[in-house]
């Protein structure tokens, strides 16, 4: 056999083992898939929803089997969205939300929803408008925590067909038109106002109240006095019938006579008394009163 024979029948067949292991590689490449953390891959077969694969090394038939679709499973945000609503008490508000969701169940997402976030967007303009006509305006202002719960929770509901989980949205203002705007600050002033003249006739109720308690006091006080000097001076009173009882009119006479005696003693001690005139009577009270000292003595 000629050589060039040889040489054609062994390149002949290193190219059909060439081929084998390149179909051999193909085949490999195309039945192994490996899906990130992130994510999630949707299977279809011959057009048809076949599976969903998770994340990791993941094997399907070649040839048979597509990924139709790669669905990022991270939490998302739909952009700051603003609606008109109007509220119980029939005033227009601008509400602006914000709605945070991420793709649990993929093969409903990619099947039964086209824009997912136009349609959550339309989901929860819907909802904030019902809800806030539900409230007064001083409702939506105090208790903006509980709306978001009822919005969240009415957004959960309908979103559910859809394979998507809403975990959290949020209220980020609330916006009045400007005769609204100034009309509230009316009556904030208002109530200001108010406020102060309250508290001011208070501070002088109190005030009142204070001097009176303080008058009461003093009358009380004073009468406490006046009890101990009418105590003290039928005290005394007593005490002079019970002497003039037990000694006679003598006794009367000695206090008397002390009495004098102390005042012109008193008298003649004080600043600038340095000469006296004494009446005759007042020497006849010192000798009854020395008589009756010496007597007492």
């Amino acid at each position: 056999m000629p050589i060039e024979e040889i040489i054609l029948d062994l390149l002949s067949g290193n190219i059909v083992y060439l081929l084998l292991a390149f179909l051999f590689l193909v085949l490999i490449l195309k039945a192994v898939r490996i899906v990130s953390q992130s994510e999630q891959h949707v299977i279809e077969r011959f057009g048809r929803l076949h599976s969903v694969l998770g994340p990791g090394i993941n094997l399907i038939v070649p040839f048979l089997d597509r990924v139709a679709h790669k669905i990022s499973i991270l939490e998302r945000q739909l952009p700051t969205a603003s609606q008109d609503a109007i509220t119980r008490d029939n005033v227009l508000v601008q509400i602006e939300t914000s709605v945070f969701y991420r793709i649990i169940q993929p093969e409903k997402t990619v099947y039964r929803i086209r824009d997912v976030d136009g349609a959550i967007s339309t989901t929860v303009a819907g909802i904030v408008r019902a809800e806030i006509g539900k409230m007064d305006l001083d409702e939506v202002q105090t208790n903006r925590s509980s709306v978001i719960d009822t919005i969240k929770n009415s957004v959960e509901s309908a979103v559910d067909d859809w394979g998507i989980e809403v975990t959290r949205a949020e209220i980020l203002d609330v916006n009045l038109d400007t005769a609204t705007r100034a009309a509230m600050m009316q009556q904030l002033n208002a109530e200001r106002a108010r406020r102060a003249q309250v508290t001011e006739a208070e501070g002088s109720k109190r005030a009142v109240e204070l001097g009176a308690d303080a008058e009461l006091y003093a009358s009380e006080q004073s009468a406490k006095a006046r009890k101990i000097l009418a105590d003290a001076e039928a005290y005394a009173t007593t005490a002079v019938a019970k002497a003039i009882a037990e000694h006679g009119i003598e006794a009367a006479q000695y206090q008397v006579a002390l009495k004098q005696v102390e005042a012109l003693t008193a008298l003649g001690t004080s600043a600038g008394s340095q000469t006296i005139v004494v009446p005759a009577s007042a020497m006849d009270a010192f000798g009854d009163a020395f008589k009756l000292l010496k007597g007492r003595g």
